[in-house]
């Protein structure tokens, strides 16, 4: 007789075998035959060594994320869901931290130095979906806690993340341009998720969603992919050694003990850690919100 948890296992994993044995490889024939090029043999090993490593701290701290979560679901609410709504409100629940949890990852250094492996490729594909930032099974679990205080089963919780993580790697593809119009109005799609991934200018930090995209049209982080503005994939500045195992791991760790280094005054380091990325205390390095915000005054000066 299967536990509960292992039958909720068994099921995400059968959810998930299409994804790797199926679509991904499809692609990948896709991708050979009609010359896109979305594939190349160094990023695809460099995705998976990237998953691998999350995937073991994951299962490291799986057991004692489950634990924090139970601890506060003694103090949870008493609310008696109905068992249809309970799932639906589960979802929105899961699927609104997962938006917080990814602004604050683009918009506190700190947690970018996590985030930015994701982002690192220069490639857009179904593998780019398994390019993980590797320590955030540290921290992601914290998320949780607000959602098991509603009562929500932990066990529960970490079920329906991964069922919408399933859902969150298979935007990631260049093969679908377009979707119909009530669908990218209310959920992500590959032309909203490939706008998260660029870097040009106008799409930083846009479309935070994993499954809805609502949370961003409510929170003024919406952008839709332009015909004018190609997506560039990538950051706004290359990782100097991109398949160095720990240099992409560890490069933005790097950048801000550097930072840290130059700051004279204490408020000046903590601004380094909690602040967006590129903020700088001497002006010399830019955040996204000032880039797009020059971006757009030279636009209008020069219309």
């Amino acid at each position: 007789m299967l536990s509960h948890q292992q039958f909720l296992d068994q099921i995400v994993l059968l959810s998930s075998l299409p994804i790797y044995f199926y679509i991904i490889p499809l692609e990948v024939v896709l991708s050979h035959f009609n010359g896109w090029k979305f594939y190349s043999w160094k990023e695809t090993l460099i995705n998976i060594y990237l998953n691998i490593v999350n995937a073991g701290i994951n299962l490291l701290l799986m057991g004692f994320a489950l634990m924090v979560l139970i601890f506060f679901s003694g103090y949870s609410l008493h609310i008696d869901w109905n068992p249809i709504l309970y799932w639906f409100i589960l979802f929105l629940c899961e699927d609104f931290m997962f938006w917080l949890e990814h602004f604050v990852d683009h918009n506190v250094r700190l947690f970018w130095a996590v985030h930015v492996t994701h982002h690192s490729s220069e490639e857009y594909n179904l593998t780019t979906g398994f390019r993980s930032s590797v320590f955030m099974p540290l921290y992601r679990y914290l998320y949780f806690i607000p959602v098991v205080l509603l009562n929500f089963r932990p066990i529960d919780i970490l079920f329906m993340y991964a069922i919408t993580q399933i859902y969150g790697i298979l935007v990631h593809t260049q093969h679908f341009k377009k979707s119909p119009r009530w669908l990218a109005y209310i959920f992500v799609t590959p032309a909203h998720h490939r706008v998260h991934h660029a870097s040009n200018i106008p799409y930083l930090d846009k479309n935070m969603g994993m499954v809805l995209i609502i949370w961003d049209r409510i929170f003024g982080t919406f952008a839709d992919e332009l015909p004018a503005e190609k997506v560039r994939y990538g950051l706004t500045k290359q990782v100097a050694k991109p398949y160095h195992p720990t240099h992409i791991i560890f490069h933005e760790w790097q950048a801000i003990s550097q930072d840290l280094k130059k700051s004279k005054r204490w408020s000046d380091r903590l601004r380094y850690l909690f602040m967006p990325p590129g903020w700088s205390h001497d002006g010399s390095t830019q955040t996204a919100k000032q880039l797009q915000q020059k971006n757009s005054a030279t636009k209008a000066h020069n219309a």
